[in-house]
């Protein structure tokens, strides 16, 4: 018990935990300003890290999800608009040309229609759908960690290979969501806010402000495509498979295509950015087993990890 107390309070542990902390806050503080959520963050890793061994060894193995959120929330410094032309109405056509039908006389998009016929249960479906993103992959990331080490490790840095390949072309195409085109045509507004979109019916129908205050963070509004909320669920549902979960990878299914679906009865994704969200976590997971997998250092890498979780 001792020896515990003293790995766990060296001076090596509490500078490592310490200079950790400062430097995220301090490069927090001058890309994006301070936040509470910063705090709230360093409390979580520090409290985890010095609490006990096992609580240690869960927010290390946790760190690859850390980072790809501090990756996220840095972008907010570096908006993409300002590396490349936002695309707005030439995307808006492409997805009219594939994806249109006549309704009424008129061409119009699958965004489009549901914005005209979408109802409360629906408005109910798609919020809930939504806001597994996030919760899904963490729960299941928390089960793999405690059940399959070597499939959580797989799985994590899965996860974050996806987020750059999203990230990357974020940058090299940047591209507005359906709902920013209806409300403002083709013209570019880079000053333009977050939005709830048609998530604002769920929050408006419980007399909330969940996805208001989600949207109010958002990183960067011209980040449509790829749909990383697309990707998601498809990187669960094939480590699913390869644990072979059992009867939950049929949820894991279900919350995919739901998912899918509530992206675009939202407006927050065309289908055109769903379909790259798609290919884009096949690409990562293809090149993750195909060619990060196969290669024998980062198996060494692996394993060294896996002895400290």
């Amino acid at each position: 018990m001792n020896q515990t107390k003293k790995v766990l309070y060296s001076r090596s542990s509490i500078v490592i935990a310490f200079s950790a902390s400062v430097i995220y806050l301090l490069l927090s503080h001058f890309l994006v300003g301070f936040k509470i959520d910063q705090l709230v963050l360093i409390a979580i890793f520090n409290v985890c890290f010095f609490t006990s061994s096992a609580s240690r060894k869960f927010i290390i193995g946790f760190s690859i999800f850390i980072i790809y959120w501090i990756i996220f929330d840095s972008m907010k410094a570096f908006p993409n608009y300002k590396f490349n032309e936002v695309h707005i109405q030439d995307l808006y056509e492409n997805e009219k040309a594939i994806f249109g039908f006549n309704y009424s006389g008129k061409i119009i998009t699958p965004n489009e229609y549901w914005s005209l016929n979408g109802n409360t249960l629906l408005d109910i479906v798609a919020g809930i759908f939504y806001l597994c993103w996030i919760p899904v992959p963490l729960a299941f990331a928390t089960y793999l960690f405690f059940k399959n080490k070597d499939l959580f490790l797989q799985f994590s840095l899965t996860f974050f290979l996806v987020n750059i390949l999203g990230f990357i072309i974020y940058y090299s195409y940047p591209a507005a969501p359906p709902w920013y085109y209806q409300l403002n045509g083709a013209k570019f507004i880079p000053t333009t806010l977050g939005n709830t979109a048609g998530l604002n019916k769920f929050d408006v129908y419980f007399n909330i402000r969940l996805f208001g205050n989600i949207y109010e963070k958002s990183s960067n509004i011209f980040a449509a495509m790829p749909s990383l909320h697309s990707s998601y669920p498809i990187i669960v549902l094939y480590f699913g498979l390869k644990n072979k979960t059992g009867w939950i990878n049929l949820l894991f299914a279900i919350v995919t295509i739901g998912i899918w679906a509530a992206a675009i009865y939202t407006s927050h994704h065309y289908v055109l950015d769903v379909i790259t969200g798609i290919l884009c976590a096949l690409v990562g997971i293809v090149f993750f087993e195909k060619i990060f997998l196969k290669n024998k250092r980062f198996n060494q890498f692996l394993q060294y990890y896996k002895v400290n979780i």
